[in-house]
């Protein structure tokens, strides 16, 4: 009997893990559940979200209304001219200070994937260095993060580029934020954005 229970249970846990499924928090539209924060520029163009410098050349950010804790996020991401940029979560902000994590969306050979603490502890962890292939620089990308409590991993074209583990980060709470850096000459397109979100 204790067997058929185990079971039983073993199965309803599997159907309602199958049931869940991620949903866009893009709507190829428009950015009207999203902040911006800075003056530099987003917008949708194609069914595509567009991150550009603006004429500050400042740092800038897109940031959803909602907070998320734990989750499974996946972007595609095309670099065009510098490409540096990244994927914030369990973040806030005031102004255009951002405290949370990034995983950061790079150029080559500087660490896509890898967890960077925003006016904090700054590197948290790097890829390995022969994981830095598997950046297509100029071609579309699909990154995915998971974090759930203090442990977050990262994928980069099917690829597993970091795991941590780190209790500062699973007491972190906020949304997620799309950056670009400062500096002028950044451009990045973004599309497919989905979460599956998890208790």
């Amino acid at each position: 009997m204790k067997k058929i229970s185990i079971l039983v249970l073993f199965a309803i846990l599997s159907f309602h893990h199958a049931q869940a499924q991620a949903v866009p928090i893009f709507n190829g539209k428009d950015i009207n559940n999203w902040t911006i924060h800075g003056t530099e520029k987003w917008y949708v163009d194609h069914g595509e979200l567009i991150c550009e410098s603006g004429p500050d050349k400042q740092y800038g950010y897109l940031s959803t209304n909602k907070a998320y804790k734990n989750f499974t996020l996946t972007v595609e991401f095309k670099q065009e001219a510098n490409g540096n940029s990244g994927v914030f979560f369990r973040s806030s902000i005031e102004g255009t200070k951002i405290s949370g994590w990034q995983a950061e969306v790079v150029p080559p050979n500087l660490h896509t994937g890898g967890i960077y603490e925003s006016y904090g502890r700054g590197w948290l962890i790097k890829p390995k260095p022969e994981d830095e292939q598997w950046l297509k620089m100029g071609e579309w990308n699909t990154m995915k993060v998971t974090a759930i409590g203090d442990e977050v991993t990262t994928w980069l074209n099917g690829h597993e580029m970091i795991h941590i583990k780190d209790e500062k980060i699973g007491k972190g709470e906020g949304f997620i934020a799309l950056q670009i850096h400062d500096g002028g000459g950044i451009k990045v397109r973004w599309r497919n954005l989905k979460i599956e979100e998890f208790k």
